[in-house]
């Protein structure tokens, strides 16, 4: 599982640091740049439920190649669609690259299911960890990828989506033949519970029927949504305002590399302040976190060092977020409901991701990059309240 999400990250890495620039020049507007993190993140949004089913009804093993494969075959269609220079092709590449995000989130998922109740954030963590070395490796191999692409015969920033189907080809191939024992189909055996039946409605409404009656399992959803929805937002206008800034191809890249290091570099150490503190306190230093980090933005101008800080912090809150989030989530759920809660999960958070960076290119091409960051705070400041209340208030009937 960590191979897959070390070479996984790479593919993902790769195409988070240029498809919004290559869209932007592809495009010439920078209004439709910002339909690139949409594509991908509607594609994680739309590959989230297929994949929960997949692995409700055959393991994880199941579920991961389906997403790892659609990504082998986004990646291809990119590289078609810049070769052609049509940007409406290279967004529908895009939206198939996303089920590389969506395997990487569904994989954190499996180090939960032989994981004891005590240690479940500390597990996911290590999972989400293992995509380090490929996600901040990854953007800063986009500009060797491109120049290797083009004495190769390809046109330039197509280079970088091939390298990227590469990788996704190895984390399917490491899925395939190395993820065994299946650790759902064993954590099932452990436990007596059945395979889940066929139908998509069926997962959708298990999980509508779970979080109903499952106050904490809503709140975590809600602040998984919000964190995933500030981090893609701001990350993904984060390139091409350095692009029209005047920083060239290795900037961006280590500007993302250190974003990326952000969210995943602590997540151990998250996860362990998640089991030690609990899990809400540390999705409120996740929302304080995150108010930093678009405070930052908002304010940096032209300075490449705040951009970059306000990018670390960015993953920090993001980090908090995703494992504390995801944890309470798994925690608060009976066993044989948690692929279903786990799809709609990760459905949510990635179709409020998508919103968001539809907003955030609208917000950006017609108010400025300052706006964005004004608009976030205030999301993850009504966040982190209504969390807050909500927690006051259930705490004397706990």
């Amino acid at each position: 599982m960590s191979a897959a999400q070390i070479v996984g990250g790479v593919g993902v890495a790769v195409g988070l640091a240029l498809s919004s620039v290559v869209v932007d020049r592809l495009s010439g507007s920078t209004v439709i740049s910002g339909f690139a993190g949409t594509a991908t993140v509607l594609g994680a949004a739309l590959l989230a439920l297929p994949t929960a089913k997949a692995s409700g009804s055959g393991g994880r093993r199941a579920g991961l190649s389906l997403a790892y494969g659609a990504a082998l075959t986004g990646c291809a269609i990119s590289v078609l669609a810049i070769t052609l220079g049509s940007w409406p092709l290279l967004l529908a590449g895009l939206v198939l690259v996303g089920g590389g995000s969506a395997g990487s989130l569904a994989a954190r998922y499996a180090a939960t299911d032989l994981s004891p109740r005590d240690r479940s954030a500390r597990h996911l963590s290590l999972v989400v960890w293992a995509a380090t070395i490929g996600s901040v490796a990854g953007p800063n191999l986009a500009k060797p990828a491109d120049q290797i692409g083009m004495r190769l015969g390809m046109v330039q920033t197509a280079g970088p989506f091939a390298f990227a189907a590469l990788a996704f080809a190895l984390a399917l191939a490491v899925v395939l033949f190395l993820l065994r024992p299946d650790p759902l189909t064993l954590a099932r055996s452990q436990n007596g519970s059945q395979p889940a039946g066929p139908g998509r409605n069926r997962t959708i409404r298990t999980a509508w029927q779970v979080l109903r009656t499952t106050p904490t399992a809503r709140r975590a959803l809600v602040m998984i949504a919000v964190s995933h929805t500030a981090m893609v937002s701001v990350m993904s206008m984060t390139p091409v305002k350095l692009h029209h800034d005047g920083s060239n191809l290795d900037v961006i890249g280590l500007v993302i590399s250190l974003h990326i290091a952000g969210m995943y570099v602590l997540s151990p150490v998250v996860g362990w302040l998640a089991d030690k503190a609990g899990k809400v306190p540390v999705l409120l230093l996740g929302t304080v976190l995150l108010l930093a980090s678009a405070a930052l933005a908002g304010t940096a101008g032209h300075r490449v060092w705040q951009v970059t800080a306000a990018l670390v912090l960015l993953g920090l809150g993001w980090s908090c977020g995703l494992v504390a989030g995801s944890a309470l989530v798994t925690e608060s759920v009976a066993f044989d409901r948690r692929p279903a809660v786990q799809g709609l999960s990760d459905l949510l958070m990635n179709v409020c991701g998508a919103t968001g960076t539809v907003v955030a290119g609208a917000i950006v091409g017609v108010l400025g990059y300052p706006t964005l960051g004004l608009v976030v705070g205030v999301m993850v400041g009504a966040a982190g309240l209504w969390l807050a209340l909500t927690r006051a208030r259930s705490t004397p009937a706990a």
